[in-house]
């Protein structure tokens, strides 16, 4: 994707199919939390009773979310779908899925007097529908695309901040064992400081669960207006720092709670991301990547042998 065609779309995902239904209930969850509180009924409304949203026109779909035409149109459309007509096939799909057995299951928040094996089950649930969400929402294309960028870079930088920094050292120690030059930072001043050196060929990764922090959106600027390929990894596709972002990679999270805050699903989903990433990496460099990693299995070997 060109930075042209970027600044003509915003999103940086122009011109895509419309999702599948199976991903719609996804789309929500994580679209939900940046939109406006008319939308976010919409949103709700047909994630919870697809079947009758789907038997509605988008005046009905309005008087029963007590919004406007105009604001069902803008969710449908900031759901992936062209327009309503889309929307209500999609979700004619969930309901046809949900009526064979298949519902997306619902997340149960966590109270302070749970029992220590029900906080486990809860946590359990959340963590598997945050990956199968994530997964659900992963635009291939674009992670293609990251795949390609980072296999040839010269260097790859990823930033970073708190348990979205934590990401970004796993990916960079994940990279630098196939052999590639990569750096995790999560100090900003030093982000800024390394981002003024990359250029055409590097590749410039910023993890943020909000997508507007502006100590990860700062370097990335900076990367990209200095030339290199830039991703954002993020659960808002629609934020910040997307506009920095050469291609976008969605993640998911559960609903946010008082006993399970923002950061622990988010960083459920930004590890299976990266780690998609780099196994993509990993296989497009394969024959530099295997033999790397064996160099360091082998490395390490003898830390891992049991003493005798």
């Amino acid at each position: 994707m060109s930075r042209d065609m970027k600044e003509i779309f915003g999103t940086g995902q122009p011109g895509g199919a419309p999702p599948a239904p199976a991903v719609l209930a996804a789309k929500v969850r994580t679209l939900a939390p940046s939109m406006t509180r008319s939308m976010q009924r919409v949103a709700e409304a047909v994630a919870k009773d697809p079947a009758g949203c789907a038997a509605l026109t988008v005046t009905g779909l309005a008087e029963r979310t007590g919004t406007s035409e105009a604001t069902v149109v803008r969710t449908a459309r900031l759901l992936g779908y062209p327009g309503y007509r889309d929307l209500r096939l999609a979700l004619a799909g969930l309901a046809a899925q949900q009526q064979s057995g298949r519902a997306p299951a619902l997340t149960t928040d966590i109270s302070v007097d749970d029992p220590l094996a029900e906080v486990v089950a809860k946590l359990a649930h959340d963590e598997q529908q945050t990956l199968a969400d994530t997964a659900a929402g992963l635009d291939t294309t674009q992670l293609g695309a990251a795949v390609t960028a980072a296999a040839g870079a010269r260097r790859i930088d990823v930033y970073g901040i708190g348990a979205s920094g934590l990401v970004a050292q796993d990916l960079a120690q994940k990279l630098l064992r196939i052999g590639l030059i990569a750096h995790a930072h999560t100090d900003p001043h030093l982000a800024v400081t390394n981002a003024v050196q990359l250029r055409s060929g590097d590749v410039a990764i910023a993890i943020t669960h909000s997508g507007s922090t502006g100590d990860v959106i700062e370097p990335l600027r900076v990367a990209f207006e200095h030339g290199a390929t830039t991703v954002a990894i993020t659960g808002r596709p629609n934020g910040p720092v997307t506009q920095y972002a050469d291609h976008i990679l969605t993640t998911s999270t559960a609903r946010e709670s008082e006993l399970r805050p923002a950061a622990m699903s988010s960083r459920t989903s930004q590890l299976l991301v990266v780690d998609c990433l780099f196994v993509g990496v990993a296989q497009r460099t394969y024959e530099t990547a295997g033999p790397a990693l064996a160099a360091s299995y082998e490395a390490l070997a003898h830390r891992h042998r049991q003493r005798r």
